[in-house]
């Protein structure tokens, strides 16, 4: 297994303004066809306006084929042009679990 960690850093104020789209609009969407949402985060302490969000898959070529189902579907689409603008950067991760890691 390997774990995807994507963070996302906002205009200052438009966090929330993400997460209630993301909600509103692809939340189900983005786990169905994603699959192993650990985790979805936004941060309280450190740099601000960030959400972080990791995701586990089996391998590259299952994240690989998952984002290219994503990325076609309409409704995905849609979100992105209404949030793009509110994002300043986008840093995505790939993280291999160690040998005694509780997940591996």
């Amino acid at each position: 297994m390997l774990v995807e960690q994507r963070t996302y850093t906002f205009r200052p104020g438009q966090a929330a303004t993400f997460l209630d789209a993301y909600m509103d609009g692809v939340c189900d969407l983005q786990t169905r066809v994603l699959g192993n949402m650990i985790g979805y985060f936004t941060t309280e302490i450190g740099p601000l306006n960030q959400t972080v969000h990791l995701w586990g898959y089996d391998s590259l070529d299952e994240r690989t084929r998952r984002r290219k189902i994503l990325g076609e579907a309409p409704e995905w689409q849609m979100f992105l042009a209404k949030v793009l603008p509110l994002i300043v950067t986008m840093e995505t991760k790939i993280l291999v679990p160690t040998a005694f890691s509780p997940i591996r």
